[in-house]
């Protein structure tokens, strides 16, 4: 039976599963797999499955924010999923990061979702093999990594970037990237620590393989053909990391 939302079943999804937030940029990650069928695009879940250099993976979206992500990984645990890649953008606090990789090794749980799953001592962690082959990738493309702390929060206008009700309000934005670099948190996005936690309570080999597209507050971001050439750039390198992991015997 098909699963509630992405219309999944364990006929039409591979073991290997790559999730990207916007559903279109799914439709840039198909363009590279042999043989793409298209499983289901129901609401914000677009699925595909086909195979990356003989490696079966299924590519799907998630939507925005960590509600949906949670669905997302569990109707594909449900249809037989065994290693999961968040493949996305993130919030760089660092400015020397914008337009490079940012694949963390933890993530801060500011997001509620998980909260529903297990207590927030539980820690939201990426499988280090897994980080390992998509740091290997990167270096194959000759670009620059960061294995850090990043943070996945709720509030995108309340958190992470002004907007006319929080200037109204007189919220102070700052007060988040002030606490964060504290931290020495690298990085803020909403969904990582959500899917890493509930990845591992399921046995799930999970990472996240995010690109630096905009800065803290949207104070610089990636533009026009540079985003999309750095965007295209994100899903062979999330492609080809999970295909070396696969096929090495993982």
């Amino acid at each position: 039976m098909a699963t509630l939302y992405l219309g999944a079943d364990k006929s039409t999804v591979a073991p290997n599963v790559i999730f990207s937030g916007d559903p279109w940029r799914v439709e840039v990650l198909k363009r590279y797999l042999d043989n793409p069928t298209h499983v289901a695009f129901n609401r914000e879940f677009n699925t595909y499955t086909g195979t990356y250099h003989g490696i079966p993976i299924t590519v799907s979206s998630t939507g925005i924010g960590a509600p949906s992500a949670a669905i997302a990984v569990e109707e594909m645990h449900e249809a037989g999923m065994r290693v999961a890649v968040r493949m996305g953008t993130s919030m760089s606090l660092q400015d020397d990061m914008l337009g490079h990789f940012i694949i963390p090794a933890a993530v801060m749980r500011r997001e509620g979702t998980s909260d529903t799953y297990v207590e927030r001592g539980y820690p939201a962690v990426a499988d280090i093999e897994l980080v390992n082959a998509m740091n290997r990738t990167v270096v194959d493309h000759g670009c620059r990594y960061l294995n850090g702390i990043a943070c996945s929060m709720d509030g995108f206008y309340t958190q992470m970037h002004d907007s006319k009700l929080s200037l109204e309000q007189g919220r102070d934005i700052s007060s988040t990237f002030d606490e964060m670099r504290r931290l020495r948190v690298c990085a803020i996005d909403m969904e990582s620590s959500c899917i890493l936690t509930v990845s591992r309570l399921m046995g799930v080999r999970a990472c996240v393989v995010t690109l630096a597209t905009v800065l803290e507050n949207l104070k610089d971001s990636l533009k026009g053909d540079e985003r999309v050439s750095a965007e295209d750039l994100l899903c062979r390198v999330a492609l080809e990391g999970l295909a070396r992991f696969a096929g090495s015997g993982h």
